[in-house]
């Protein structure tokens, strides 16, 4: 569906362009646009390198396993359906911890593992099951300490001081997550629109 969306916009562009004589303007802004997403994409290499390095470092220090022993207790309270020792919660915790560190790209895998495996304890596969929805939910608006992505970006856009937004960032980050698990739990028990 996505690949359609992305074709109907580029044809109607072209067609919008032609039409009005300036097909040229495409050929410019398609090769200016690729030239410019490859000197992000270069300047972020190095900028991410550091990050992932320090993250290994950090994760072979223990500090990844530390985090994740500190959310369980946490995250046995947010999934009652999940058994402590399934594989999904294993894979929810390393998921969160590696957004919590802001590493999205790292947590994108522990997600995609998290959701097989809960998938396996739904019992109506044709549908979420609330532990799915809460891990969503979380997963989306989870808190971030080291926002190293958007660090990078505006240190390749040569910001004066690109660590300025991570107070604002955790800030913004924490209200997210905490209106997230208000309205899992809310939806989960309260709502009148959830299944009797």
């Amino acid at each position: 569906m996505l690949n359609l969306i992305w074709l109907l916009l580029l044809a109607s562009g072209i067609l919008v362009a032609a039409f009005n004589g300036n097909i040229e303007v495409v050929t410019e802004a398609a090769l200016g646009a690729a030239k410019g997403a490859v000197e992000v994409c270069f300047d972020l290499v190095g900028v991410m390198a550091l990050w992932l390095g320090i993250m290994k470092i950090a994760e072979q220090g223990g500090l990844v396993q530390s985090l994740a022993r500190w959310l369980r207790p946490l995250t046995v309270r947010l999934f009652p359906s999940v058994p402590p020792q399934h594989p999904a919660m294993g894979a929810i915790i390393l998921n969160l911890s590696a957004n919590m560190l802001g590493l999205g790209n790292a947590a994108t895998p522990f997600g995609m593992k998290a959701m097989q495996e809960l998938q396996k304890l739904n019992r109506d596969s044709s549908e979420a099951s609330e532990a799915m929805c809460t891990f969503l939910a979380l997963n989306t608006s989870c808190i971030t300490l080291i926002p190293a992505t958007i660090i990078a970006i505006r240190l390749s856009f040569n910001s004066a001081n690109p660590t300025e937004i991570v107070g604002a960032c955790i800030f913004s980050t924490a209200i997210g997550m905490i209106l997230a698990v208000s309205l899992d739990y809310w939806f989960r028990t309260k709502s009148r629109w959830r299944k009797r």
